[in-house]
């Protein structure tokens, strides 16, 4: 099974899948991963998601690494990985989620924000950490964090547009969450080609920027 640090060394950035329902979040995750975006997430608070990420989990591409998100409480994070879920992703820094996660076994990204939350969430264990909202700062900020706490992977998300992508990148972030922009309608009825259309675009925008 392909890790997420796999996969972000493939391509750095996790895609989060959040709609009114689940139904096409397969075949949004298959589109995506054809045009080299290796990790998604499949977020609790949307409506059958647990069935869907069930089902995905059993068959899910060669190299794509499979998570889920809005991780709120243990059980969540533990129903999530008895589904299926490889890794774990929070809005905010819950200890319990972070033990939980580790005692299952699985990397964990908690949400976190000012340099207190993000070194926190680290001396906890997370794998990695969610810098959200990650718009507000820019790149930036992601500089500036960077520079006290070098040794902290960072993963901005939340408003991201993207050809913005780069410059986080550059400014030192591990990946990037991408929601809205990336994923756009297709999760609804949305077209797929035009979905992939702008992944192949930012994958190619990608190409040499991470550091």
């Amino acid at each position: 099974m392909t890790t997420l640090s796999d996969a972000l060394a493939t391509t750095p950035v996790i895609a989060i899948l959040r709609s009114g329902s689940a139904a096409r979040f397969a075949e949004v995750a298959e589109t995506l991963c054809a045009e080299g975006v290796r990790a998604v997430e499949f977020t609790l608070t949307t409506p059958g998601v647990l069935d869907a990420l069930r089902e995905f989990s059993q068959h899910r591409p060669d190299g794509l690494a499979l998570g889920a998100g809005t991780v709120t409480t243990p059980h969540e994070a533990e129903q999530a990985v008895a589904a299926g879920a490889g890794y774990l992703i929070t809005p905010a820094v819950s200890p319990a989620v972070i033990a939980e996660a580790r005692k299952l076994g699985v990397p964990v990204l908690p949400g976190a924000l000012t340099p207190t939350e993000i070194l926190g969430a680290w001396q906890l264990g997370a794998a990695m950490v969610k810098l959200f909202p990650g718009s507000l700062g820019g790149p930036a900020y992601v500089r500036a964090v960077r520079a006290p706490l070098p040794d902290v992977p960072l993963v901005p998300t939340g408003g991201i547009a993207l050809e913005e992508a780069p410059a986080y990148l550059a400014a030192g972030a591990t990946a990037l969450g991408l929601g809205g922009p990336l994923i756009g309608d297709a999760c609804e009825s949305g077209d797929l080609e035009a979905l992939r259309e702008r992944a192949a675009l930012l994958v190619g925008n990608l190409t040499g920027t991470r550091r």
